[in-house]
């Protein structure tokens, strides 16, 4: 049986909300055992709103009990100020995230499930961390490890992270992208099984620089790159960013590769708002979380979409298939 880990992310998001309502949805015991990471009062006050449609047990640490029930794990309690990022929601989605690692660095758990986070609410807990991708690499100690994007219509991963984009151009580097390939080329393998993958690249500058008129990223590092990658032939473009998305040109490769966060993002968010997946790729435990926000706007009101925590559970049960399977 498969073990499950949901974390509650910013309370005093959207996070409670629909992990309860994904809950609701994929709660099968007879293949699946789910735990929620949550405080006890954040969960009661959610389940005044949303009705959980599955057994529940509330204990204050891991436990493997019930597997007819879902085990919510109370392990604080919040300080709610719904609608808002506050140092204790901060601190509270972080101390979730911790203890889910350690589950499943462990083997406690197969696959984690990340409800969204605040970048500000972690600031003001004094976490250094922009986000689940940096905290979960360094605490694997990989150095190789790549933020992507799934859906059915695409998948895709970024070259460059959180970083403004005055510093996107000096980050592009022959051993980024290596790096890069690898760790695409071996998830693609590995977590999706696909065993020849066709690897798209999109250039850095408008045009792809066309021969370097507007840009020398392409032609002095991106292409050599490819070249000396020993998944070279796995990997094609660059090609230029708008016409490649235009043309739908996405639909006629496995993945694709941006070199900053918009450039991905954009055309990704508008093909699959509500049910895109973030999934952390490199890593030696498996991690999904939906590709939105904290949504504070509409927190408390009931009227958050769970459907992209849906796909990311959806994702998880995919890759643990595939690892067992191709690993």
């Amino acid at each position: 049986m498969k073990k499950f880990i949901f974390t509650c992310g910013d309370v005093n998001g959207i996070g409670p909300e629909i992990s309860i309502k994904a809950i609701n949805r994929i709660y099968n015991p007879s293949l699946n055992k789910i735990f929620f990471l949550c405080p006890k009062n954040v969960f009661d006050n959610t389940t005044n709103q949303v009705v959980p449609n599955f057994p529940f047990e509330v204990i204050s640490k891991y436990s493997n009990s019930d597997g007819e029930k879902v085990t919510v794990i109370n392990f604080d309690k919040a300080k709610l100020k719904v609608g808002f990022p506050t140092k204790n929601s901060g601190m509270i989605s972080y101390k979730a995230i911790r203890i889910s690692y350690n589950l499943a660095i462990s083997k406690k758990v197969d696959a984690i499930i990340t409800s969204p986070i605040s970048k500000t609410a972690l600031s003001l807990a004094n976490i250094k961390y922009p986000g689940h991708t940096e905290m979960l690499a360094e605490w694997s100690s990989v150095n190789n490890f790549m933020m992507m994007f799934l859906s059915d219509k695409i998948k895709c991963g970024l070259l460059t992270i959180h970083k403004p984009i005055s510093k996107v151009a000096k980050l592009i580097t022959k051993k980024r992208i290596l790096r890069s390939i690898e760790v695409v080329a071996n998830s693609l393998k590995q977590d999706f099984g696909i065993r020849q993958p066709k690897i798209a690249i999109l250039g850095l500058n408008p045009h792809a620089g066309e021969s370097g008129l507007i840009g020398k990223e392409e032609k002095k590092i991106i292409v050599p790159a490819m070249e000396k990658s020993s998944y070279s032939k796995f990997c094609y473009g660059p090609f230029v960013p708008d016409a490649f998305f235009a043309n739908k040109s996405y639909l006629n490769y496995d993945f694709v590769l941006g070199m900053y966060h918009d450039q991905v993002l954009i055309p990704f968010k508008l093909l699959n708002f509500h049910s895109g997946v973030n999934y952390t790729a490199g890593l030696p435990i498996i991690r999904t979380s939906p590709d939105h926000g904290t949504a504070y706007d509409i927190a408390g009101g009931n009227k958050a979409d769970e459907n992209s925590l849906v796909e990311a559970f959806n994702y998880a049960n995919k890759i643990i298939d595939n690892r067992n399977r191709y690993a």
